[in-house]
């Protein structure tokens, strides 16, 4: 069978949840399906070796449109026997049988965090995936139930694959190389930390008004520790001058920290140095820093909401996200208790292994291959 794929998002200078999901996916499935032909198809050329050899590459320029243009006009020349869309929507133009990965639907929960735009091509394009793939595949199952809330989705066409993690992070130990990502970043040891998009949809005006909170609390405790920063990392999204305006109007420039984008090479170094990630999101189809964390041994704060539960199980402190008091709190407990600190990290470190790309490319495989004997 050829098995086209869009892989234009893999390709991304700087990579988020998606993105990640398309490389790491991409990268296992060519590694698993050897009885099969791959396509892989680009809006820009891919760097060299960004892919095991093997699969055939089709670079396919184009400014604008790229997918519903550019995409669909090769669909129509030069079908696949099925594609596969891992992290964006369906061309208009596609071979009878196709599968799609709907990441989530955090646009339903949360419109005020997009554009007008944004909101109608969110709800158009998930509701053409929805009722135009053979397969849809879903992160979660919350989102697999989001699917078939709001779209009508029959639940039997719809299969939950939970994507894997970065296998190469581990816990970092070095003293040298802690040392050397706080220089770099201007960090001071300890500290809270978030790795994310800064942009207010992901619940971080309340992240920073719940750390304004703890040297109120720490006072009250008999013998509190030095206080930590708060490390944001991520690149700015859109509205991220409202997190900035809070961070400014609660007083706490220079406690809490705006580095912006980590790279993957300092993202172990710097996760292993934190006291505690704090994961405060509203919505999230899946969540996959919550467990880069746990994968470096760091325990994790994480929001009772969505998927959340699902990846975390027993693995963190599960908060509710709207309440400010309860995640500082939350805060203010793993502060206080060393054994409670590593008793989460060791359960991280457990439920991180259960998370592989090897899995998720096994289990995508065989659904490619259900849908192509579909239809």
């Amino acid at each position: 069978m050829l098995i086209g794929i869009d892989a234009s998002r893999a390709v991304a200078t700087h990579r988020t949840g998606t993105e990640n999901y398309a490389l790491h996916l991409i990268r296992e499935l060519l590694g698993v399906g050897g009885e099969h032909r791959f396509r892989l198809y680009f809006r820009q050329a891919p760097p060299a070796g960004l892919f095991p050899a093997g699969a055939e590459e089709r670079v396919i320029p184009f400014p604008r449109l790229w997918t519903h243009v550019a995409l669909s006009r090769e669909m129509l020349a030069h079908p696949p026997d099925l594609l596969f869309v891992p992290s964006h929507v369906l061309p208009l133009a596609r071979p009878r049988r196709s599968v799609v990965t709907v990441h989530d639907l955090g646009y339903h929960y949360h419109p005020e965090a997009h554009t007008a735009w944004q909101n109608v091509y969110l709800r158009w394009s998930t509701r053409h995936n929805a009722r135009s793939a053979t397969r849809v595949l879903a992160d979660s199952e919350a989102t697999r139930r989001d699917l078939v809330h709001y779209y009508h989705t029959p639940p039997d066409r719809i299969a939950v694959v939970y994507p894997g993690r970065d296998e190469t992070l581990a816990p970092v130990s070095d003293p040298a190389l802690l040392a050397g990502v706080r220089a770099r970043y201007g960090l001071e040891d300890p500290y809270l930390l978030y790795v994310g998009t800064l942009q207010p949809r992901k619940n971080l005006v309340r992240l920073v008004q719940a750390f304004s909170r703890l040297p109120a609390l720490l006072a009250g405790q008999e013998q509190p520790p030095h206080l930590p920063g708060l490390v944001l990392a991520g690149m700015k999204g859109w509205l991220h001058d409202e997190i900035v305006s809070q961070v400014r109007a609660l007083g706490l420039e220079g406690q809490v920290l705006l580095p912006g984008y980590v790279p993957d090479d300092d993202l172990p170094a710097l996760l292993s140095g934190a006291l505690a990630f704090v994961f405060p999101y509203l919505y999230e189809g899946f969540g996959l820093p919550v467990l880069e964390a746990m994968a470096c041994g760091t325990p994790v704060i994480c929001s009772n909401t969505s998927s959340l539960p699902e990846v975390a199980g027993d693995a963190a402190l599960l908060v509710d996200p709207h309440d400010v008091e309860s995640l500082a709190r939350a805060m203010l407990r793993l502060l206080m208790d060393g054994h409670l600190r590593s008793e989460l990290a060791a359960r991280g470190l457990e439920q991180a292994r259960r998370f592989s790309w090897r899995r998720c490319a096994r289990e995508t495989l065989a659904v490619l291959e259900e849908a192509a004997g579909t239809g």
